[in-house]
Order: structure tokens, then sequence, then C-alpha cells
């Protein structure tokens, strides 16, 4: 008969009528007849699909209400699997006759049980050919001794699940059998229901209970839409088998365990089982049908929903990872910064000496010129924009460039998918496409003590699993390899994926939340590639790497984690790349005990505590990394903390941009830092000795922090042997070269330090109060070749008893003084132009040598001298300003110090002038520290008030 006859809707309610194989039949009529039946995949094809005993929902465990893509496909992934125990080729049997003929659908069927053929199964089993069905009549089976299972046969339970009960323990000697629609219990002489040393078994359908299942290689197994209630399964050397939608609960020890190599004698079942599994993984796409489903927060809100972002407006670009209160706190300062100069100009000149001579020396207000003064700024005011680091100087200046290059790096640090890493990575491709081992897909591990142990070189790979309620989902050790793919694993006791003991293998596009301990666990030699997760909501650290622990972190999500979102410690050495870690409650990246790691490219925002930490010999490559938006600093170097911090964006966040104790070591090169609340680059000594509290800071604030921190616990990664000491040489002196330090709320470099530091070759430009402010320097404090300009109060500020050589800076047109000193040590061959005060004022006293400086004040005295100042002044070249004032409190040797009218900086031009340079060696020092919390109270913070910098 024409398909086209009737209408389609009445084809399909005719055919809804069909077995299988008459639709087989239909199906291969014609086209036309083809397409009517493959139309019937939601009513006919589902109908048989959810009818079959010996299956449960495609979906089940995990997402039983969703449907599979084409009930069709599902029932034939059913069907073939059902088949794969009969295709054993290797029969008793010389004649392949004989095979083919035992495996036709005329093979026998035997009853067991109350009123059929045989009374037991081991009756049964004595009784029956190779490949005959042996069916279970509804009731309990029990056997007092072990059973044998020497020839392949299909034992298949009666009814639904739970109507047929064996108690029972079998020990396969076949080559293939299968064990479909039972309630296994273990008798009363052993725990282990089933063991196989040499064939292949297929369990459908099944319950487990309080027992174990034990396959030992050359023998294999396929277990599908079974039920394992406080049961296990334990895998020795096996080739390859596969668990799929399966559910195990309430497991003493390990739900799975995978022990021992790989075989290389392969089970003939194994070419069979890899094709269905690769059939399987080409049926499961990665998208929101197939990913797990994530479990509720407790204020009901999805933990997989997508992260929270925001827009903001930098000048004209936007950014779309940041907070709204920093997009308004960012917004505010580029608007003030863009009227900056304007205002400068704006403001009244004040013409009495004696007001300026009654002003304070810290004065922070500014002598401004208006606009009739404009002719002459132009006779009286020299170029100083010829310099090296000038055209760094316009981009700064420039705001609309300053967010472009933001949105630049932003673009440049897109989080990738799990496809293009892939594509990118050909170790972690050929990961993700192999099949080797035990294949778990699909399942449910919930509720016991461990999820899948593998150990002694085992090889497992997981797909598509949920792990909760667990102590840990896995434990990969003894140089074994896991891949894991798109598994959710949440609300285990301890950590989630913990690898150890040189482990491996590929942890990509999980979904790991809401543990107790670490998310991911990588310690003692381990080396996993750890790609395109989303790791949060955790109630310590997101990834730990401790014990020379190694790996691969790219590209992965890592938020809303109650304490550090990587935490690398104990000769931890991973490379961490390309990750967008944000909202954490603690440091974004915390580096101590000796840890190292090259922490590159990666986007570090909105952190309750330091954007990246690093204490106690911590010593990474921090580099190209952007920092912005954190509630404290944006990179804490606490005590002993070592380093290199290179081309780093540290940007907007609420406390300091850059901090360090006297007592680390850092390289702080070629970084932007700007636009951060307080200070551009703090050192601070690591206790005051003073006891201040910083302004706006109550009595008790610094115990009470500490007092709530100590409350809340601290890291405890303890590794005993790991403790390995650091073979490196360690550096002298710490080091602040190359940076840009510009639009902070602060001074620009704020110095209280114990020991000596070398700030070389940076833009210190426009900062909220002055440019360097050094208040205590015990060791000699070395400041050269750096531009210091456009900031609101003086250029340098030198405190009492501090030890300074400032030579062949540029300080030029800060809002007061361009250099004020009341220490000790040189001032030389530094350009001192256009200042809005004295160029160069000595205090109290100030003991320094002032030599080969090109000084111009616009309105004041080129040299100011007071109290009991002394030193000296000479060879110094003064340009006349429009006050025509040179130097006040003349020396014995002032005709040293020849003055000028209306030149130019030639002969050198302008400093400072940079020269090609190359930064030494880094090393770290090897002294080992206990873990600790350690709080740092700044008794000499800004006045926005101190923030607590803290890491575990």
């Amino acid at each position: 008969m024409e398909a086209g006859v009737l209408p389609v809707e009445l084809w399909q309610l005719i055919l809804s009528y069909l077995h299988l194989p008459d639709l087989g039949r239909c199906s291969a009529v014609c086209r036309a007849w083809h397409d009517l039946v493959l139309s019937l995949d939601k009513t006919r094809w589902r109908q048989l699909c959810l009818g079959c005993l010996e299956h449960r929902h495609p979906n089940w465990p995990n997402q039983p209400g969703v449907e599979p893509r084409s009930w069709r496909e599902t029932f034939k992934q059913h069907y073939l699997a059902s088949k794969t125990w009969t295709k054993n080729t290797q029969d008793l049997e010389s004649s392949n006759c004989l095979s083919l003929f035992r495996r036709r659908k005329g093979r026998r069927q035997l009853s067991v049980g109350a009123g059929g053929e045989f009374s037991s199964l081991r009756a049964a089993l004595a009784a029956a050919s190779p490949y005959d069905r042996l069916v279970l009549l509804p009731g309990v089976h029990e056997e007092q001794s072990e059973v044998l299972l020497k020839v392949p046969v299909e034992v298949v339970g009666q009814g639904k699940l739970g109507d047929v009960a064996l108690l029972v323990s079998i020990d396969q000697h076949c080559p293939t059998a299968r064990l479909c629609n039972i309630v296994f219990v273990p008798s009363w002489f052993t725990s282990v229901l089933y063991k196989t040393t040499a064939g292949y078994v297929q369990f459908d359908n099944c319950t487990f209970e309080s027992g174990q299942l034990q396959i030992h290689a050359p023998g294999t197994c396929q277990v599908k839409f079974c039920t394992f209630s406080q049961s296990s399964i334990h895998l020795r050397s096996v080739a390859l088998c596969v668990l799929e939608n399966c559910e195990f609960t309430s497991s003493e020890n390990a739900a799975v365990t995978v022990e021992g190599f790989s075989s290389s004698d392969h089970n003939w079942a194994c070419k069979h089982l890899a094709t269905l599994a690769k059939s399987c993984a080409a049926s499961v796409e990665p998208d929101a049908a197939s990913c797990p489903v994530a479990e509720q927060d407790g204020w009901g809100e999805s933990l997989l929903e997508p992260v929270r972002t925001c827009e903001i407006v930098v000048g004209e670009g936007q950014s779309s990872f940041l907070s709204d209160a920093g997009a308004q706190a960012l917004l505010g300062s580029v608007q003030e910064d863009a009227d900056f100069e304007e205002n400068l100009r704006s403001a009244k000149e004040e013409e009495e000496e004696e007001e300026y001579l009654a002003l304070d020396s810290n004065s922070s207000d500014s002598d401004l010129c208006s606009d009739d003064e404009e002719d002459a700024q132009a006779v009286f005011r020299l170029p100083c924009q010829a310099h090296s680091l000038s055209q760094t100087l316009a981009d700064l200046a420039d705001s609309r460039l300053q967010s472009n290059r933001l949105h630049a790096l932003q673009r440049d640090l897109k989080l990738k998918s799990l496809q293009q890493e892939l594509q990118q990575d050909k170790e972690a491709q050929s990961l993700a496409n192999s099949l080797q081992g035990c294949i778990i897909r699909q399942c449910l591990f919930r509720d016991g003590k461990g999820g899948v142990f593998i150990y002694s070189r085992g090889q497992a790979k997981l797909e598509g699993n949920i792990f909760r309620n667990l102590t840990y989902a896995v434990r990969c050790i003894q140089n074994s390899k896991v891949v894991m793919l798109r598994n959710d694993i949440h609300h285990c006791k301890a950590s989630g994926i913990f690898l150890r003991l040189s482990a491996g293998g590929l942890v990509a596009d999980n979904n790991i939340h809401s543990n107790c301990e670490a998310g991911v666990d990588i310690r003692k030699g381990a080396n996993p590639l750890v790609l395109c997760n989303k790791i949060h909501s955790g109630l310590r650290s997101g990834i730990v790497v401790a014990g020379n622990g190694k790996g691969i972190i790219r590209s992965n999500q890592i938020y809303g984690n109650k304490e550090a979102g990587i935490y690398i410690l104990y000769n931890g050495n991973p490379a961490v790349s390309g990750n967008h870690i944000f909202q954490g409650l603690a440091a974004g990246i915390a580096v101590n005990e000796n840890g190292r790691g090259q922490i590159t490219g990666n986007i570090i925002c909105e952190n309750q505590w330091g954007g990246v930490d690093i204490r106690h010999g911590g010593d990474p490559v921090l580099r190209n990394n952007l920092i912005s938006c954190g509630y404290s600093d944006g990179v804490v170097v606490g005590e002993h903390g070592r380093g290199l911090v290179e081309g780093n964006a540290i940007y907007g966040n609420k406390g300091c941009g850059v901090w360090m104790t006297s007592s680390s070591l850092p390289h702080l090169v070629s970084n932007q830092i700007s636009h951060n609340s307080i200070y551009g680059v703090a050192v601070f000594c690591r206790k005051d000795d003073n006891g201040d509290q910083p302004p706006g800071q109550g009595q008790g604030g610094g115990d009470s922090f500490q007092e709530e921190r100590e409350g809340a616990g601290r890291e405890s990664y303890t590794v005993g042997e790991e403790e390995y000491p650091a073979g490196r040489h360690p550096i002298s002196v710490a080091l602040v070269e190359l940076n840009n330090i510009s639009h902070n709320g602060a001074a620009g470099l704020h110095i209280k330090s114990s020991e000596a530091l070398n700030i070389i070759a940076n833009v210190i430009h426009a900062n909220r109060d002055g440019g360097v402010a050094v208040l205590q320097s015990s060791q000699l404090t070395r400041i050269a070749n750096n531009s210091i300009s456009c900031n609101s109060r003086g250029g340098v500020l030198v405190e009492a008893e501090c030890q300074v050589e400032l030579r062949d800076n540029g300080v030029y047109e800060n809002g007061s003084h361009g250099i004020v000193s009341k220490g000790e040590g040189i001032i030389a061959e530094n350009d001192i132009i256009g200042n809005h005060r004295c160029g160069l004022q000595l205090l109290q006293a100030a003991n320094m040598k002032v030599i080969k400086n090109r000084i111009q004040s616009f309105r004041d005295y080129g040299i100011a001298l007071f109290d009991e100042a002394k030193g000296l002044v000479q060879e110094n070249i003064i340009f006349q300003g429009r006050s025509k004032k040179s130097i006040l409190r003349p020396l014995s040797n002032a005709e040293d110090c020849p003055w000028y009218h209306g030149c130019m900086l030639t002969n050198p031009p302008a400093r400072p002038h940079i020269r090609g340079r190359a930064l030494g060696p880094r090393t770290t020092a090897g002294a080992q520290r206990a873990s600790s919390i350690t709080t740092r109270v700044d008794g000499g913070c800004h006045n926005h008030g101190s923030v607590f910098c803290t890491v575990l």
C-alpha cells in the first residue's frame, strides 16, 4: 500500500500497534515507510523502550525526568548491549556450525523455582547447554555453597525487579554469561556475590545488597541499570569494562575499586565493549540535557546558573566581570583623573612668603597657577616630557587608552571552552578519547564513604556521573590515571578529587562544588590536567597543590570558595593559566610554605582578601594576570615571600595594589598598578614597633580580627615527609622595577621598611597623595631612574632617620614640593622640575648630599633648608622660576649652585634615562616555617582606613 494513500497521523496510529519485528519489516519497504517508522519515536518506540523490564529509563538514576534525544536510538543501544554476551567466538566445540546453531533464538528456556522444571539454580546449571536461558520464578532462591558457572548461560528473573531474590555466591569459569532482573544477597559464608577471573559477565537491571563483585583480568564485565546498596565492585588489572546508569549507595568503603595496570591479555569482549562505549559517547553531548543536575543551595538558587556579572564603564570601554561597587569606584577615579590637570591650573596661588614659611613641611596643599599666568609659564617653565618614559606618561594620562588596554587584556584572557582546549592540547585530546581500564558513565554515587578508588597503576574514565554526600568522590594514587569528564561532585566531607603519589590524567568540564575540603587536592608528585571545570562554593580551598604536586590548571572557573581559590604550598609547583578566579571569601591564589608555580594569564577579581597572597618562602612566577576589584589588596607578599611579579594589571582593588613586608624579597617588574583605593605599592615592617593604630580603626580592631580568623580555623594541609628544602640561592634585595604606578588613592609608593629596597625605572604618576613616601628605612632604599610626576602632593618624602639614595630620577609637576627630606643619604643627578612648591626641601636633622641636580620651582625656591638641616649642596643647576627664588638660607658652597633663566633640559636631556637591563636570576631561600595566620595592621595607613590582609 502506498504511504500517501492515508494521512500521516492515521499511519502513525496504525503502526503504533505493531511489535518490534513488524516495525523492522515495515521500515525496509521503502523510504516513505522508513520515515513513517522513524516518526513513531515519542510514541511506539518510547513505549517499547520503557516496557522492557531488562532496562530502566535511559537517564536513570541521574535524570529520570529528562527524555533522551531519540527513544528509537536508545532502544537500539539497549538491544545491542543485551546481545553482547552472545558474541563469543571462543567455543569449546571446534565446529563453527554448532556454535552458530546454539546462538539461535530457539535455544532452550529452563524455569527454576516453585512450579518450574528445576527446584534450584544448581540443578538447572547442571542440565543446561551453552547459551540456554534460565528463568528464575518469583521467590527467594538460596544456595548453601558456592555455585560454579561452567557453561555460558543467561539467568533472568521473572516479573518486576525485586520479585526474585538470589542468595548465592557464583564463581564464573565460562567465557560469557548474562544475569538480569535479579536481587543478589550474599550467602551466610561469604560477602562475595559474584567473581570471574577469565570470562565476560553482563549484569542488567539487578540489585546488589551488602556484597561485592570481583572481576580479575583477563575477565571483564558490563554493568547497566543496577543498584548497589552497601555493595561494591573490585576490578583488578581489567583491560576494559563498562559501568553505566548504576546507583551506588551507602558504601562502607569505595563503591568502585580499580587496581593494577590494564592487562595486555584482552578478553574477547573488549572490542565489543569499546564499540558500545564509543557509540554511547557519540550520543551523549555536553548540553543542558546531558549535564548533571545541580543541587539547590540554601537560598534555592541553582549552583549551575550563570555567574553574576555586570557592566562597568571605564573611560569609554566596558568590562564584563567587575562588581557594581568596583564599577562605581573605578568610574569615579577615572573622572577625577580627567579633571586633575585642569584643577591644578585653576587653583589660586599663595603670594606671601611668610604664609608659605609657616606651612608644615608635610602640607598637601597645592599652589596652582591661574589662567592669567599662561604667558609666564611659557617663559619660565622648562620642558620635562622628553625623557625615556614620556610616552608611558602620556598613555597614563589618557584614561580612554588605559581603558582600551584593560579591555584588550580581558579579551586576551577570555575563558576557553573544553573543545578549544582539546584542539590545542593533543595530550588532553588523547586522554579524553581514551578507552582503557574501567569506564563509568552516567552513574550516581551517594551517601557513602567513597566513590571511585584507583591505585597501583589502575586506569579509569568517569563521564557524566554524580557524586554527592560522600566522604570523597575520587581518589587516584600510585601512578594511576583517571579521566573525568562532565561529572558533578558536591557535598563531600573531605576533598572531592584527591590525586597523589604520581597520579595523573584529565579532570575536565566538571562541576565541583560545596565540598568540605578542597575541590581538587593534588600532592606527592601527582601531575594531572585540570581543564575547564567549575570549582566553587567550597568550605575550604578550590584547588590545593601540595607536597611536590604539579599539574596544569587551565581555563577553570574558580569562585565562591571560603578559603583560597588555588592554594599552593610545600613545594607544590603547578602551571596555572587562563583561569577566572573570583568572588572568593579569602585570597584568589595563595602561595605558602615554599610553594612555587607558574601563574600566568589569569583573571583574579573580587576576592575578599589579596588577589594573590605569597608568604613563608612562596616563590611563584606571577605573570600577565589581571588582578582587579578585590576587597583588599591586589598582590600581597608577606613574611619571607618571594617570587617574580611581572607584567600584571593590578587594578581597582580596595586596598593597596601591592602590599609587601620588608622581610620579603620579591621582584616586582613591569606591572600596571593603578586605580587602587590606597597605596600603589606599600612596603611595611613585619611588626609595628610603636603599636600605632591606623586612622579610623578602633583600639581592638586587629585583635578581634585575629580572633575571628583563628576561630574560623586554618588550612591544615600538612604533609610531613613532603616538606622538602628548596634548593635555590637566596636573593638579597627586593626590587620594584619598570612598573606603572598611577591614579592610586594614596601614595604611589609607601615605604616603611627595615631592609634594603631597590626602586628602579618606574613611572609613578597622578596618585592621590605623594609619589614616594619613605617613612622608615633603617637600611638603604635606592630610588633610581624613576619618573615621579603629577602626584597630588609631593614627589618624594623622606622622613627622619631614613637612608635613601635618589639618583637619576625625574620629579615633575607634583602638587606640592618636589623632594622633602628629613633623613640621610644622597640626592644626585635628578631633574626636579615644575613642582608647585619648592623643588627640594631639607628639614629638621636632614643630612643629605645634594649633587648635580637640575632644579626649578615655578613659583618658589629651588632649594630650601630649615631647622638643623645640613649636608653638601654643590654642582646643582637651579633654573629661575617666575618668583626668581633660587635658594632659601644658602650655604657657604652656594656658589657651586649656578642658576639659569629660560634654558632647556639638554646635555643630558630630561631624566630618567632608561637603558636596557637584564633581570637577575630569581632564587628562593630554603627556610621552612609552619603554616600560620599572619595579620597586617598598618600603623600609618591612609585615611581610608586599614585593610587587613591575611593568608592561611
